[in-house]
């Protein structure tokens, strides 16, 4: 009886307290991160070496770069090849990219048949439940 008065007693007395302050170190802001921008010349190689081994070269895009913009101009039958482009511009250094690949409408239409058709309700498998072996 008398440790539970004791513990009761105890109880009462902590629990009146307030819980610490907890300290915390600032959060100090990161430095910029400077971005080292090539040159326009230096981006054209980027972006010509990155062609040349892809097979978007096939489609022979004209590429011009000037303050860092890389400008595309031509025609494909493939869709994906004008957001390749893009990528290998962004990352062969140019700070923007004015896209201007005109895609075919065979391609185009090619693009929205396959979405029609993955769109369309598939149904579902039949399962064959086989009772596990004692």
């Amino acid at each position: 009886m008398y440790k539970l008065i004791f513990t009761l007693a105890l109880f009462v007395a902590f629990a009146g307290q307030a819980p610490a302050a907890v300290v915390t170190k600032p959060v100090l802001p990161k430095p910029a991160q400077t971005q080292v921008r090539l040159p326009d010349a230096q981006i054209l190689r980027n972006i010509q070496a990155k062609m040349a081994k892809s097979k978007i070269n096939a489609d022979h895009f004209t590429v011009t770069v000037q303050n860092g913009v890389a400008t595309f101009e031509g025609k494909t039958d493939v869709m994906q090849h004008k957001g390749v482009a893009t990528r290998m511009a962004k990352t062969s250094g140019a700070v923007a990219v004015l896209n201007h690949i005109q895609v075919s409408d065979a391609a185009k239409a090619k693009a929205v048949a396959r979405l029609q058709k993955g769109q369309q309700v598939q149904p579902l498998a039949k399962a064959t439940v086989v009772p596990a072996a004692k």
